[in-house]
């Protein structure tokens, strides 16, 4: 286990780490890393793990030639919860922040998140986002999001995930890397690696909403987080929700987590 405190270093010597799991994402690629690049200081990363893509996807990334992008391919498709898994182990830095490949940050989303881990001491942190058609209009489309005065409800969040009341996006996520302690590896049983990450932390006690959005989502007809799913897939994800609740106990038990303290936050 990872013993460092975030209050052991100044908020301005704070690396960032951006993880992405990229597959055939050209499309809408370039607007997202560019939002993203534009708020990383010079020794942040954004750290890509691409799901063997057949179109132009790697080749855009490296067409940035910005030394701050790292792409690992996988060798072959393996789906995104590996792809997820893999990246956050590939993250070098203390503050890790997840992002999909079709989003746009709103201007300020990284350094509002870095100092809502920083300031509270918090393992994660969790925001809302603001929904764009493929167009990058805004459309009509809302969900429940995160509450701030919820976040200390721990258990009642874990049952609001069992009953399938969603509020957690891992594209609207920030954590510190010590998290990656009890969430990898991610089991190969697990359907969604944020709900996945949201479950771990509010087990372990170390969660944080931000009720304000931090990126516009762009919805376009491929978005698996977003879609209607029938019964029987929504019975089978209780299962799914049983083993994490169990193997993440175990987790806990095994390596006694305990969250960074609390720290203050000057600007970079």
């Amino acid at each position: 286990m990872r013993t460092n405190s975030l209050s052991t270093s100044p908020a301005t010597c704070i690396r960032i780490s951006v993880c992405m799991a990229t597959y055939n994402g050209a499309k809408y690629l370039q607007e997202q890393v560019a939002s993203i690049l534009e708020q990383l200081g010079p020794h942040d990363e954004l750290v890509v793990v691409d799901d063997d893509s057949r179109d132009e996807t790697v080749e855009m990334l490296r067409q940035f030639a910005d030394p701050r992008i790292v792409v690992y391919p996988n060798d072959r498709n393996r789906g995104h919860v590996y792809s997820f898994s893999r990246v956050l182990s590939l993250a070098r830095n203390d503050l890790i922040v997840m992002t999909d490949q079709d989003d746009i940050w709103i201007e300020g989303r990284l350094e509002r998140m870095k100092r809502a881990l920083l300031d509270s001491g918090r393992l994660l942190v969790s925001s809302n986002s603001a929904f764009i058609d493929s167009t990058g209009q805004p459309t009509g489309y809302d969900c429940e999001g995160v509450r701030a005065e919820l976040s200390a409800r721990h258990v009642a969040n874990i049952v609001s995930i069992f009953v399938g009341r969603r509020r957690y996006y891992g594209c609207a996520m920030a954590m510190h890397r010590r998290l990656n302690d009890l969430i990898l590896p991610m089991p190969a049983y697990v359907e969604s690696h944020d709900l996945w990450i949201a479950v771990a932390a509010n087990m372990a006690g170390s969660n944080l909403h931000m009720e304000e959005n931090t990126l516009l989502r762009r919805l376009h007809g491929h978005n698996a987080s977003v879609l209607k799913r029938p019964l029987r897939a929504k019975l089978w994800s209780r299962v799914i929700f049983l083993l994490s609740f169990i193997d993440i106990a175990a987790r806990i038990a095994r390596n006694a987590l305990r969250p960074p303290r609390a720290t203050h936050t000057t600007t970079r």
